[in-house]
């Protein structure tokens, strides 16, 4: 046989594959890690060693990507004291005391994973870590990584009492005389994080190899790593990938953002491009800089254009922080840009979001179209006037769905502290599609749940997973379709990290890109979103998950 009439390594039959928005075809014929036949009836492409795998009416998907993750860091709470499973101070306790118990011979306690709406006003204390481990010291960075839970002994060791300034970048949450309680927020985190012991290469490869499995059951085959160098307390990974490529059990698609030490300036700049080419000579895509412009609206620290409420609905003087001044965040990108980089800049709150593309446009004016895919990560508050900039400057919105709901975190954390005018602005997806501008969907895992179909769950609803459908949703007319989140996780995704054209999609001549769900999602009910899960993920024909 020749050309396309050569048997099939796999060969997908029974179900029902989405094609151009709708179920289309039953079948799919896969080799060389290409789809070569889609339709009806192939099975005169099944030979004697073609793989043929029964759908039983099972729905087929292309893959998703997820835009922003930290699959490293993940793996390591994963494997280490992992609080994101649960919710209440009882749980957090009982889970750090089985870990302590169970792991006698290491100095710290490490993991983390907590959420605010688990403390009364989103802020835990020493107090009960004390209680638990008076002298053992605990460092636990919360879900998001804007703040650590730490105790008493970690304090001490530290050296961080009463009279502990704050640093520029961070808070020390404090009592009535100034005593640290046992909250760090941002930059604050790193006095005792510090003091934390690294983990070792063998550490970093098992918490790849750990996230990696979770995000294929999930059916993520690829990402962009939103923080690779040494930040924010962790240790650089790109050995990591590096390594990982190299051995052969690196099996998703990445592309790995470095990270812009905001406490230099250009001189680093020679240092991430001799990085980008150390990855590319193994097969790596290392072009993208991950910039953190800002911090998050929960802790306060988000930038914003009007200032911040307190408890009693009066203004403060706090507008939150600009971890970059907006003058040297343009003199960066712009420099970022020349030198062919994508900018990937976390922009929560407005002013942050209106700095980051002033700081593209800036580039744009000096360097021309570089069409080299910028973009903004979490965008949650955008002030009315940006939203079509996103557009005319050919920035990508890279959004977190699950977070655009009435969960506690917004309803009683957020919103009570922000002015009208930003309260009125929340995830504004809609809006960013309707002015033109192209989305890419992530999770910022381990900040929140990696699941795609959760996230478009939320992206269409509105409301969070556990919310029942009667429930109020969080500005509805900024809600996605479900063909418009999905292509937030497949072709957006796709797109930013330039694998268009060869992932993303069903189509002959496309990698076997695939998942398998157990519902269909293109029903009236898109509610079935929250209850479908994958039951098979393909990465090239690869089966990598299987339910």
């Amino acid at each position: 046989m020749g050309g396309d009439a050569l048997p099939a390594d796999l060969l997908l039959r029974g179900g029902r594959v989405l094609r151009e928005g709708r179920w289309a075809d039953t079948a799919l014929a896969v080799r060389d890690g290409r789809i070569v036949a889609i339709g009806e009836e192939l099975d005169a492409l099944a030979g004697p060693e073609t793989v043929v795998e029964e759908l039983d009416g099972q729905w087929v998907l292309p893959a998703f990507h997820d835009s922003h993750v930290h699959p490293i860091q993940a793996g390591l709470e994963m494997n280490q004291c992992d609080l994101t499973g649960l919710s209440t101070l009882e749980g957090y306790l009982d889970a750090i005391g089985s870990y302590a118990t169970a792991n006698p011979g290491r100095a710290w306690v490490t993991g983390g994973g907590w959420s605010m709406d688990s403390f009364p006003g989103g802020v835990p204390s020493a107090e009960p870590l004390d209680r638990l481990l008076p002298d053992r010291p605990v460092f636990l960075p919360n879900r998001d990584h804007h703040s650590a839970w730490v105790n008493s002994r970690a304090l001490e060791l530290a050296g961080v009492d009463a009279s502990t300034p704050d640093p520029a970048d961070g808070r020390i949450e404090r009592d009535s005389a100034g005593r640290p309680t046992g909250a760090l927020h941002e930059g604050a985190m790193e006095l005792v994080g510090s003091l934390v012991p690294a983990p070792t290469s063998g550490d970093l490869t098992e918490a790849l190899l750990t996230a990696q499995r979770h995000l294929h059951s999930v059916g993520i085959v690829g990402w962009q790593d939103a923080l690779v160098g040494a930040g924010l307390g962790m240790p650089d990974s790109l050995p990591t990938y590096v390594a990982a490529n190299d051995s052969g059990v690196l099996t998703a698609k990445v592309v790995l953002a470095q990270w812009w030490d905001r406490d230099r300036g250009l001189e680093q700049l020679p240092e991430l491009i001799s990085r980008r080419a150390l990855a590319a000579q193994v097969g790596l895509d290392a072009g993208s800089v991950k910039l953190m412009q800002d911090g998050v609206c929960e802790t306060h620290t988000a930038a914003m254009l009007d200032p911040y409420l307190d408890s009693h609905g009066h203004l403060t003087d706090n507008r939150g922080l600009s971890f970059i001044p907006a003058d040297a965040l343009a003199t960066y990108v712009a420099a970022l840009d020349a030198n062919g980089f994508q900018a990937h800049i976390h922009a929560l709150g407005d002013r942050a979001v209106r700095d980051s593309l002033d700081a593209i446009e800036h580039a744009r004016a000096l360097n021309g179209a570089s069409g080299l895919r910028h973009h903004l990560a979490h965008v949650q508050v955008v002030d009315a006037a940006d939203v079509p900039r996103f557009a005319a400057l050919e920035v990508t919105a890279n959004i977190q769905p699950l977070w655009a709901c009435l969960d506690e975190a917004v309803e009683v954390l957020t919103l009570p502290f922000l002015a009208p005018a930003a309260r009125k602005q929340q995830y504004v997806f809609g809006s960013l599609l309707r002015t033109g501008a192209r989305i890419a969907c992530g999770s910022d895992w381990p900040v929140s749940d990696p699941a795609p179909l959760l996230g478009m769950h939320v992206a269409v609803n509105r409301r969070s997973p556990d919310q029942p459908a009667d429930a109020t949703p969080l500005l509805p007319e900024e809600a996605l379709t479900v063909a418009e989140a999905l292509a937030g996780y497949t072709t957006g995704t796709a797109h930013l990290n330039r694998l268009e054209g060869s992932t993303g999609r069903i189509e002959t001549g496309y990698a076997a890109d695939l998942v398998v769900v157990d519902h269909d999602i293109l029903g009236e009910d898109t509610t079935v979103l929250a209850r479908t899960r994958v039951t098979n993920t393909y990465v090239d024909g690869r089966e990598v998950h299987r339910r």
